[in-house]
């Protein structure tokens, strides 16, 4: 696992956006895995910047994205889907017929997993995952818990990730209880993957990824066991480090 320490959030966006850069330049067609959350923002503005400045491609990328709330529609403002879109999607020269989310809206949420599952396999796997960190430990939204689940699977979010996300909705009411998450095992067959982390609430909790015992109480600890994990984090982040 490399650390690459960065000043603040804008040098760790810039930081992470030329490690995406570099697989795209090296790989016009290659596989992205993608995150949301307020984290990555910052990573898709310098991917738009360098995209607008004539120095990246998009046209022949393939996205895969990590997650989507359950029973959202894609026109919601707060669904991943259009989370995508306004940040990243409609402003390169992506072909949106090879971007992939979960389908929220799907009833049957096992159907749901498998159409997903199928969605990944057929991309041929993913070349660099991208992900942010959650207060709890959580990647994607793999939760703790007593294991490590394999492939995309239907989560009842925990009540730490719902107050996290509750600043986007209008009342916590109206934030979503579930969600669609890629698996552990999924995001682990990733070739290379690049963490991105800032601010000084989540030190602990990256201390407790980089050094801490691997068990599923802490899902993104399962990190170290991969072979390619570049983790990005401003100096806060790394505050306990």
């Amino acid at each position: 696992m490399r650390i690459i320490r960065a000043k603040d959030y804008d040098d760790m966006s810039r930081k992470a956006a030329n490690i995406i850069s570099a697989q795209m330049i090296m790989k016009p067609n290659c596989v992205l895995g993608l995150a949301t959350g307020s984290t990555p923002i910052g990573v898709y503005g310098q991917l738009v910047s360098h995209y607008q400045e004539g120095d990246l491609d998009f046209s022949g990328i393939t996205t895969v994205n990590l997650d989507e709330y359950r029973g959202i529609s894609r026109d919601n403002e707060q669904s991943y889907y259009y989370f995508m879109h306004d940040n990243l999607f409609s402003k390169v020269n992506i072909d949106l017929k090879r971007t992939f989310l979960p389908d929220g809206m799907e009833p049957d949420s096992a159907k749901a997993c498998q159409d997903y599952d199928r969605v990944i396999a057929e991309t041929g796997g993913v070349d660099l995952q991208l992900l942010g960190l959650g207060h709890n430990g959580h990647i994607g939204f793999n939760e703790p818990g007593p294991i490590f689940k394999a492939q995309t699977h239907c989560v009842k979010l925990a009540e730490s990730t719902i107050k996290a996300n509750r600043r986007f909705f209008a009342s916590e009411e109206e934030v979503p209880k579930e969600a669609y998450t890629m698996g552990i095992k999924t995001i682990m067959q990733a070739k290379k993957i690049l963490v991105v982390v800032s601010g000084a609430d989540k030190a602990p909790i990256l201390k407790k990824v980089i050094y801490g015992e691997i068990a599923p109480d802490v899902q993104a600890s399962v990190l170290q066991l991969h072979g390619d994990v570049t983790v990005v984090a401003d100096e806060a982040a790394l505050s306990e480090i």
